[in-house]
C-alpha cells in the first residue's frame, strides 16, 4: 500500500513516535504542508491519504482512482467532501477523543490566567511596579474565584461534558445550552438566550457549521453578565470577532480567550489582534495540542488504518452502518 500524510508538520514538530503509523504501509510519502496546487499530484497512485485541514473536494477525489481511505488526522469533517467519497467508494475516518485532557486543561489555564489576572500581575512585577509601590502585594487588578460562580456550557459532547466535570471539582454551577438549531432541547438544558444573562463563563465546543457560524454575536455578547468571561477553543467564526473587540474594549465582558480565530493563521486585520484590547487571552489553536494527545492522534490514525486493512469500518464518517 501507498499512503501519503499531506500536513505532518501540522502534527508533529519533531517529538512524536510515528514508528507505529509508519509500520501501516510500505511506501510513504510524508509533507510537511500541501499548497492547493499540489494536493492532486501528491495523492495520485495513493491507497491512503491522511489530511489535517488540507482539503479533498469532489473533483480532486475523482481524479484519484486509487484512493480507498482517507484518514482525518482530527474530529472534524469539514475539508474532505464525504458525499463524493462515498459515491466513489472511500473511506473517510477521523479520530475522536484525542485531545480531551488537552482541551480540558487548556480552558482552565486560560479561565484561571484570566479571573486571577496572572499576565497583568506578571508584566507589572516584570516592570517594576510591585517593587516601586512598596507595599508587600500589589492589588491593581481585582481576582474572582471560580467558587460559586455559574458555567454555561455551548456543545455538551465529549469535550463539553470534561469541562464540566472539572468545573464542579472548583464548586461551579453548570447550565447546559440547547443545542443550536435544535427544536426540541433535552431536559435540563437552557435556550442560549436564557442561558446567557445567567452565565459567569461561557464554554464553547460545538463544531462550526451553518447553524453555528456567528452564533454569538452583538446580541448574545449583551446578554451575558458585565464581567463574565468567554472561553472559545472550538472553532473560529462561531464568535463575532469584531463584536466580541467591542464588548471588551467596553468593558463590558471581564475577559476572553480565544485559541481559535476565523482566519488560521490571522489576518493583520483581525480585529482581535489589534493592541488596545482589554483582558483577551489569544493562543495559536494549541488546546488540543499537548505532546500526549498529539501522540495519540498518531497512534489512533495507524488503528484506523490497521482496521481498514483488516475489512473493519473503525471511526468512519462517511459509513451508513458501523460494525
Amino acid at each position: 500500500m501507498k499512503a501519503v500524510f499531506l500536513d505532518y508538520a501540522s502534527i508533529d514538530c519533531g517529538d512524536l513516535d510515528r514508528s507505529m503509523l509508519a509500520s501501516m504501509a510500505s511506501h510513504w510519502q510524508w509533507h510537511h504542508a500541501t499548497d492547493t496546487g499540489d494536493i492532486l499530484l501528491r495523492i495520485q497512485g495513493a491507497d491512503i491519504v491522511i489530511s489535517n485541514k488540507v482539503p479533498l473536494d469532489r473533483e480532486t477525489l475523482r481524479q484519484a482512482p486509487d484512493l480507498k481511505l482517507i484518514c482525518i488526522a482530527a474530529t472534524g469533517t469539514d475539508k474532505i467532501d464525504l458525499v463524493a467519497a462515498s459515491e466513489l467508494g472511500i473511506q473517510v475516518s477521523n479520530v475522536v477523543a484525542y485531545a480531551t485532557p488537552s482541551v480540558v486543561q487548556h480552558v482552565f489555564a486560560s479561565l484561571l490566567a484570566l479571573t486571577t489576572k496572572l499576565i497583568p500581575y506578571h508584566e507589572e512585577v516584570r516592570s517594576g511596579a510591585w517593587q516601586a509601590q512598596g507595599n508587600f502585594c500589589l492589588l491593581n487588578h481585582p481576582i474572582n474565584e471560580l467558587s460559586g460562580k455559574t458555567l454555561g456550557i455551548l456543545g455538551y459532547g465529549e469535550l463539553g461534558q470534561a469541562v464540566a466535570k472539572v468545573a464542579e471539582c472548583f464548586g461551579m454551577r453548570i447550565l447546559v445550552a440547547q443545542r443550536p438549531g435544535s427544536e426540541q432541547s433535552l431536559p435540563g438544558r437552557l435556550p442560549l438566550h436564557e442561558l446567557l444573562p445567567q452565565v459567569d463563563v461561557l464554554s464553547l465546543h460545538v463544531p462550526l457549521a451553518d447553524n453555528t457560524r456567528g452564533l454569538i454575536g452583538r446580541e448574545e455578547l449583551a446578554l451575558m453578565k458585565a464581567g463574565a468571561f468567554l472561553v472559545n477553543t472550538a472553532r473560529g467564526g462561531i464568535v463575532d470577532e469584531g463584536a466580541l473587540a467591542d464588548s471588551l474594549r467596553a468593558g463590558h465582558l471581564g475577559g476572553a480567550a480565544m485559541d481559535v480565530l476565523s482566519q488560521e493563521p490571522p489576518l493583520d486585520n483581525n480585529p482581535l489582534l489589534a493592541d488596545d484590547i482589554p483582558n483577551l487571552i489569544l493562543t495559536p489553536h494549541t488546546a488540543w495540542a499537548s505532546v500526549e494527545a498529539r501522540q495519540r492522534l498518531l497512534e489512533e490514525i495507524a488503528a484506523n488504518i490497521q482496521a481498514f486493512r483488516n475489512g473493519v469500518a473503525r471511526n468512519c464518517v462517511n459509513c451508513e452502518e458501523q460494525p
